[in-house]
Parts: C-alpha cells; sequence; structure tokens
C-alpha cells in the first residue's frame, strides 16, 4: 500500500465465497454465521480492520489481536474484491444440537453443510463433489458482500461447470457441452440481477478458457472452453467456446457458420 500512490495500482484478494442457505427455518443464524466463517474472515480484516464480530462472539481471545498499529496498516488497503463462486450448499446449526463433523468445524462457523434437503439435491449435480448447480446463489454471494462491504468495486475472478464425466466418454460429447452454456447463461443472468440491484461488479471470469490440471482430480475434471488432447496437447473449442464469444459480441448460436465450425472441429479428431 506504501507504493501505491507512486504506481497507481488497483489492489485487490480473491476469496473462495461459498452461498450459505438454512436447511431448516431454525438454521437462519447458522447460514449467516458461515458466511462470516468462511467470506468475512479473509475480507473484515483488510476492509474493517479485525476479523468479523461473529467470530469473535464465538472465539474470543482464541482469535489473534491486531495491534492498533498493524489494524490501521490492514484497514482499507483493498480497492476490491475478486469473488471465487461456484455453488451453494444448506447449513445446520450445530450449536443447537450434535452434529458429524471433521476436525476444522470451529473454524466452520459449527456448523454442518449439505448439498441435500430430505434427499433432494439443492441443484443439478456436476463432476465436482458438492459443487451443484445453483444459480440464485451467484446473485446471493454477491448481495451479501456488496452490503457487507458498503459498495466495493467487484470482479467474479471464478465461476464454472465441471462435466460430469465417466471412463467411456467421446471427445464428442465433450464438446458438446450444453450443460455447461445452460450453467453460465443462469449464473449470469442471476449476476444481472445483482447488478441491477446495485452490486458495483467490474469483471467476470469463467473458469477456465482451457481444460487443466485441478489438483487431486489432475486432467479428468475438465472445465474448459477448449478441449485439450491429453496426448497431442491439440485444442478444440467446445460449444461453449463458441457460446461465449457469441454472447460477449451478441451474436447467436444458431448461425451456419457456427455450426460449420462445430462440424469442423469434431471432424478434426
Amino acid at each position: 500500500m506504501f507504493m501505491q500512490p507512486k504506481q497507481g495500482g488497483f489492489i485487490g484478494i480473491v476469496a473462495h465465497t461459498m452461498m450459505y442457505e438454512p436447511l431448516t427455518e431454525l438454521d437462519q443464524e447458522a447460514a449467516s454465521r458461515a458466511l462470516a466463517f468462511n467470506a468475512a474472515w479473509t475480507l473484515d480484516p483488510l476492509v474493517f480492520g479485525d476479523y468479523p464480530p461473529e467470530m469473535r462472539r464465538y472465539h474470543g481471545s482464541e482469535l489473534p489481536q491486531f495491534s492498533l498499529e498493524e489494524a490501521e496498516i490492514i484497514k482499507g488497503s483493498i480497492d476490491f474484491i475478486g469473488v471465487n463462486h461456484y455453488s451453494t450448499l444448506y447449513v445446520k446449526d450445530c450449536k443447537r444440537c450434535n452434529c458429524t463433523l471433521g476436525g476444522d468445524r470451529s473454524i466452520r462457523g459449527f456448523v454442518y453443510s449439505t448439498g441435500e434437503r430430505d434427499g433432494v439435491p439443492i441443484g443439478e449435480a456436476t463432476g465436482m463433489p458438492r459443487f451443484f448447480v445453483v444459480p440464485r446463489g451467484m446473485g446471493a454471494i454477491i448481495d451479501y458482500i456488496q452490503k457487507r462491504y458498503h459498495d466495493k468495486p467487484l470482479f467474479v475472478t471464478e465461476n464454472g461447470y465441471a462435466s460430469l464425466e465417466h471412463q467411456q466418454v467421446r471427445v464428442q460429447d465433450l464438446l458438446h457441452d450444453v450443460k455447461r452454456i445452460e450453467f453460465h447463461k443462469s449464473y449470469l443472468a442471476s449476476l444481472a440481477q445483482a447488478i441491477r440491484n446495485g452490486a458495483d461488479v467490474r469483471g467476470y471470469f469463467i473458469w477456465t478458457l482451457m481444460d487443466d490440471f485441478e489438483w487431486v482430480n489432475g486432467y479428468g475434471m475438465r472445465f474448459g472452453l477448449y478441449y485439450v488432447d491429453p496426448q497431442t496437447l491439440h485444442r478444440i473449442p467446445k460449444l461453449s467456446a463458441r457460446w461465449y464469444k457469441n454472447f460477449l459480441t451478441n451474436r447467436s448460436l444458431n448461425t451456419k457458420e457456427n455450426k460449420a465450425l462445430s462440424l469442423e472441429a469434431i471432424a478434426s479428431l
């Protein structure tokens, strides 16, 4: 921050932000707490100079204390917030009842999170466990961050769809990724509503341009708009790449040119 006036930089941070909804009417406070213990844990110190009050309430002196000098340095030290958002989960309050939780329960807000309610998934499954298709969550998390951080500029730095795959999946099927297009259409519509509600969203980035090495999932988890042949590294645009290009240029996907391009890509395999 000390060099920012000279360099003219625009400094921010990115937070991975799931949206949380109460599993039952009794879990409203738990959903709010889950957001604070996840998204706000990262962002509150950099905006307000301290950890979220929701965390102080439950952890008290267990949380580190910032000195006055430290708080002054970090408070207001970011110009924008980057949001990595993929999905939404239900949460159950584990302060009211016993829950089967992992060892990190104290830093997750003392909640139990799940993608199902009464056996019904919160949204359509994807290739990534617990990443359900829940478009309303995009608008909700943006609204939450906008209100908590007083209209600070936002960028959606990651949002993407992992294909549901099996060992015998055909490359042609990977290229015809209609589900990915439906995902981005619905999430962008939710984001647009949040912008209409007043959120200062200045950018949106799809994860990812090309199929990549996804952590422990390696090359078996495909988020990309472009298919990458693992043997030759040849890159082929999927249907979603055509759609996104046309979305950005306000053109229709259903043109003779684009149909011909899609057929050409498949024929090249």
